[in-house]
């Protein structure tokens, strides 16, 4: 049977009960594949989830998906759209490629990874990538249940580092890879994870092993210090990471673990007055991580000696992941994210994981402060010797006599209807700096607001 060498785009309609009404040739193959009829009940997991979703919802979907066949591997944009009869969708740049055979010596290779894997403790991530499992025999100052995956490793200074992130943006496996504990300047990782799916094929988080390798104190956690008086700048306190750790980190995480399983009624049946306080308890718990966190990243900012790596990178692809990463969360308000088109490329120089981190805190920001069922775009530019990624979103709007506020420490413009610390956006703007960039504000009551991060072009 033929396959197309060419992007191409295929219809199905699949009805409110989940079963195919109609499909083009490509999609029936896949429906085969997963042992289902042509008119049957659809059981490709990933297009399957989405059909749902789209149900419960009464959105329309719309997200990159990549299946196996039989004997290839399929990649696609799918469009859901609901209607009175079920779901329309539209698969946007098919492309079918053989599938994969792992050669012999890179399969011996994983497994010496795998096994070395083995000899660490254990670990496992919610899809948000909180860690909800440390296994008790973890090294002692290791990261703790609740506590975010980003906030415990660092993730962006070295090539393992960056290929982590980069297999997690793109749910793969990784194995082996070196990096280095954020509270621990003399400690690294082998970090090895997996991505795990439900049986409808929804993404769960990672699971996977980690050994840690002393290494040598890097040079940039020494704290500065004042020539006058050998003493530490203002706003360097020493050890702020570990001591974190100590008093908020570990106590929080189990806080938070404990309060899950309350609400979860993991451990029995329980009043459903009870279950919601755990459940607020637990809300509550996350936002104060997120306040630690936080307070980590802007001490680190603040020191005068403070600098980010200059990498060549795709703002585009960039906007993508960051998309990928907050789709879940918009769609629990009922919000879409719309981000660039895959073959949009927009080439900058900026350090890949703190822009991520901007854009991931500019559109949780747009998804926090956005009414319900609205929609966010990401849009990427170029003017001059510049590259612009805009974070829009259909919200309240700032008044032009704020624009500035919202950049400074602590500042939520009186609102306490959301959660926050209202650090993200000094923080942000301090990073963008940092990379030779900026950070706009493009907005006015009632028509909501326009984020604009600028970072040098290449």
């Amino acid at each position: 049977m033929t396959r197309p060498s060419a992007p191409g785009t295929l219809h199905a309609q699949i009805g409110v009960d989940g079963r195919i009404l109609s499909a083009d040739e490509g999609v029936l193959r896949l429906q085969a594949a997963a042992g289902g009829s042509p008119d049957g009940r659809l059981l490709v997991p990933q297009l399957a989830a989405i059909v749902r979703l789209a149900v419960r919802l009464r959105i329309l979907i719309a997200r990159p998906v990549v299946a196996g066949g039989d004997g290839y591997d399929v990649s696609m944009w799918v469009r859901a759209r609901p209607s009175d009869d079920g779901v329309r969708m539209t698969l946007h740049d098919w492309r079918e490629v053989p599938m994969r055979v792992t050669p012999p010596e890179v399969a011996r290779a994983r497994a010496a990874d795998i096994a070395l894997a083995a000899d660490g403790w254990r670990w496992t991530t919610d899809s948000a990538m909180v860690f909800t499992l440390v296994e008790q025999s973890a090294e002692p100052g290791s990261p703790s249940a609740g506590m975010p995956f980003a906030a415990a490793f660092d993730l962006g200074d070295k090539e393992d580092g960056a290929i982590v992130l980069s297999r997690i943006a793109e749910r793969r496996a990784f194995f082996g890879q070196i990096v280095r504990d954020v509270l621990r300047a003399d400690c690294h990782y082998h970090i090895s994870g997996h991505p795990v799916f439900d049986h409808q094929g929804a993404f769960g988080g990672y699971a996977g092993k980690a050994l840690s390798v002393p290494a040598p104190a890097a040079a940039d956690l020494v704290e500065p210090l004042d020539a006058a008086s050998d003493q530490p700048v203002l706003g360097a306190i020493p050890d702020f990471g570990k001591r974190l750790d100590l008093a908020l980190r570990q106590p929080l995480g189990r806080i938070i673990a404990n309060a899950e399983t309350i609400s979860g009624q993991l451990e029995g049946p329980l009043r459903q007055d009870y279950a919601a306080y755990a459940a607020d308890i637990a809300h509550a718990g996350k936002h104060l991580m997120e306040l630690v966190d936080d307070l980590a990243d802007l001490q680190a900012i603040d020191r005068p000696n403070f600098q980010v790596a200059r990498e060549e990178i795709d703002l585009a692809d960039i906007a993508r992941r960051t998309a990928g990463l907050l789709s879940v969360k918009g769609l629990d308000r009922g919000i879409s994210i719309e981000a660039p088109r895959n073959d949009e490329s927009v080439p900058a120089v900026g350090e890949f994981r703190r822009v991520l981190q901007i854009l991931v805190n500019l559109v949780g920001n747009a998804i926090r402060y956005s009414p319900e069922h609205s929609h966010i775009w990401i849009r990427t530019d170029v003017a001059d010797d510049m590259a612009h990624v805009v974070v829009a979103d259909q919200g309240r709007g700032i008044p032009i006599e704020d624009q500035e506020r919202v950049f400074e420490k602590f500042e939520r413009l009186g609102r306490d209807d959301v959660a926050g610390s209202g650090l993200g956006l000094y923080i942000s703007r301090r990073l963008a700096r940092a990379m030779g960039g900026d950070i706009r504000i493009d907005s006015a009551p009632g028509q909501g607001a326009r984020f604009i991060l600028s970072v040098p072009r290449v």
